[in-house]
């Protein structure tokens, strides 16, 4: 994995407690990790970036609004960091064991990185019937009432 794909993942993972942090600390941090040049056109972690690094927008408690666009780049973007599984077979429609052979140990960490990157966790039972990446996308819509 490259320097910049473990950055990528470590932001990716570390996006929601930034939030937390004032816009000063933000910016630190990703000037720290050398990132702001190296994320231009890089999608949805490039704008939660530079969303996070604005100087005039302040998030108290709320969440950042969700819809199921914004879902499924996550969830693609989680998959695509994701050592074991190839970016070119990659779709929403993607059969994790079949199409993608990961094997049930390999599923249960992508549910993990889910979990990771949502902030909930996710039951067992649930997480035995998420199969494909747009199955994640309709549960963690369903987790957070987002219908379109």
């Amino acid at each position: 994995m490259s320097a910049l794909a473990r950055n990528i993942r470590n932001l990716s993972r570390t996006a929601s407690y930034l939030r937390c942090f004032s816009t000063r600390s933000t910016i630190l941090a990703v000037n720290k990790l050398n990132l702001q040049p190296r994320l231009q056109n890089k999608g949805v972690l490039a704008t939660t970036v530079q969303r996070l690094s604005s100087p005039h927008e302040r998030s108290y408690s709320a969440k950042p609004p969700l819809t199921l666009n914004l879902i499924s780049d996550r969830v693609l973007l989680v998959l695509k960091l994701f050592d074991k599984v190839n970016p070119d077979k990659l779709t929403l429609e993607s059969h994790f064991i079949n199409d993608l052979g990961l094997d049930s140990l390999d599923h249960v960490e992508v549910i993990m990185a889910i979990e990771d990157e949502f902030g909930f966790e996710i039951p067992d039972i649930d997480a035995e019937r998420l199969l494909r990446p747009a199955d994640i996308v309709r549960y963690v819509a369903d987790k957070e009432d987002i219908y379109e």
